[in-house]
């Protein structure tokens, strides 16, 4: 069953729409389901689906051929072009009386084994776009490749591609329409472990509690899940060992790129090289506190929760989890996901805060949102707020996030009002985002105040 991705297949069906050239790339992570959208759209149209391998240009030629030989009776049986410019020429001419979708999927495998294929395309696409009726697609998951060999300015194919799809994981929302029979709790740890990647999704049964998902996944060596962040890397890069490392350090607390390489054993200049990497292929994210740039302030955290969730209890329990001992490894994993779901209910709560923003029922108006962290002169110690938001030099929101079983109590409202006034904001609007719920002394005290909202996070999953 197909969930999700509405916008993304209304912009495929506009431009299927329009009936005249158009070239759409589409890219985004491994995992993420670039594959199954493009599936899901040309179902019932008139398409040449073809996928690139990781091999030579012969046998690319050859596999493109056959996808082309499916669609057209006019060729002959086994018959292979001469040449890439000869098989997309083919398409093109074909596409002169009738509307044909071409789907180039893992397009930097092809264009990796004929150096000219991007050249070719070019060529074709300004010779053919005024007559022809092809709808282009060009998909990748090489991050790197797609953002500097298509998109970018001094890319042979800059300016020949009419729109572009950047695919991410689910956000939380989406994560829950995937899992109907679990509990309101589980949809956030499941949405915690797979970080709203399709493919890890899939690994997940809903119909089972969210500790044996851990056991028949994450705990089990058979399992898809159990190296996929190691495979993965494989994949991307080279010395994954040492990306491990760095990776590693991260998910057990350390932010800073000294404290990184210190724990990863490589000095700050390797680790900052393999940090861009990680970076570019949206592994690892980079913060500064909000509204500010100063890089010696950057701290770093795993952007994919797969990839934390993974980081942070396998490879510390490895030992037991090869002995086929899941219950007593979920026994060690168990007291510690709570606090590793604090990071998480930052950002569902910042989800939470944009659809406020969408429907129009947040009073401030906010550009964007981030964590902030910084020096109290007040008490000289430093301190920090989970979310921040501006709307212009008057207007700013505030949030603080508590996943805890406890309810929120006084104490808490008190100290986000205190970091809150660090700013000279005029207006101020305070979130404060709960688990369990809130104390009554913090409910009158919000009440008292009357710029506070207070969120449950059963008020999160029921918007």
């Amino acid at each position: 069953m197909f969930i999700g991705r509405n916008h993304e297949i209304d912009v495929l069906e506009r431009a299927y729409e329009s009936d005249k050239f158009e070239f759409t790339v589409i890219y985004g992570r491994r995992r993420v389901g670039k594959t199954a959208l493009i599936n899901n759209f040309i179902q019932e149209k008139r398409a040449i689906y073809f996928m690139g391998v990781e091999s030579n240009a012969k046998q690319n030629l050859e596999n493109l051929s056959r996808s082309i030989y499916d669609y057209s009776s006019d060729m002959e049986m086994d018959s292979t072009f001469a040449s890439f410019q000869a098989a997309i020429e083919y398409v093109f001419r074909l596409a002169e009386k009738e509307r044909i979708i071409l789907a180039i999927d893992e397009y930097p495998y092809v264009a990796r084994s004929s150096k000219s294929l991007a050249s070719t395309l070019q060529m074709l696409i300004d010779k053919y776009k005024d007559r022809s009726k092809l709808m282009l697609i060009l998909c990748g998951s090489s991050m790197s490749y797609m953002e500097d060999k298509v998109l970018a300015y001094k890319a042979p194919l800059y300016g020949r591609r009419t729109s572009q799809i950047k695919l991410l994981p689910f956000d939380f929302y989406e994560t829950c329409k995937c899992f109907e029979h679990f509990s309101d709790i589980d949809k956030a740890l499941a949405y915690g472990a797979t970080g709203g990647t399709p493919q890890y999704i899939l690994q997940f049964n809903d119909r089972l509690s969210f500790e044996d998902n851990i056991k028949k996944t994450f705990l089990d060596p058979t399992s898809f899940l159990y190296e996929e962040p190691v495979n993965l890397l494989k994949q991307e890069v080279r010395e994954s060992s040492v990306y491990n490392a760095i990776v590693s350090a991260v998910a057990m607390g350390a932010t800073h790129m000294a404290e990184i390489s210190s724990k990863a054993g490589e000095t700050t200049s390797v680790c900052s090289t393999y940090m861009k990497n990680l970076l570019s292929l949206g592994i690892i994210k980079r913060e500064t506190p909000y509204g500010e740039k100063s890089s010696r302030k950057s701290i770093y955290s795993i952007e994919d929760n797969m990839f934390r969730f993974w980081f942070r209890f396998v490879p510390v329990n490895n030992s037991i989890i090869v002995r086929g001992a899941a219950d007593l490894a979920y026994s060690r994993i168990e007291p510690h996901i709570s606090e590793y779901m604090g990071q998480v209910f930052e950002d569902i709560s910042k989800q939470y805060l944009w659809r406020l923003l969408i429907d129009h029922k947040c009073p401030i108006e906010f550009k964007s949102l981030g964590r902030w962290w910084g020096n109290d002169p007040r008490t000289r110690k430093q301190t920090e707020l989970d979310i921040m938001g501006e709307q212009d030099r008057t207007a700013a929101v505030f949030g603080e996030c508590k996943w805890t079983n406890e309810k929120v109590d006084i104490g808490v409202l008190v100290t986000l009002v205190s970091r809150s006034e660090l700013f000279p904001y005029n207006k101020k609007q305070l979130y404060l985002f709960s688990k369990a719920g809130f104390t009554k002394g913090c409910i009158d005290k919000a009440a008292e105040l009357g710029n506070v909202t207070l969120v449950t996070y059963e008020d999160i999953i029921s918007s």
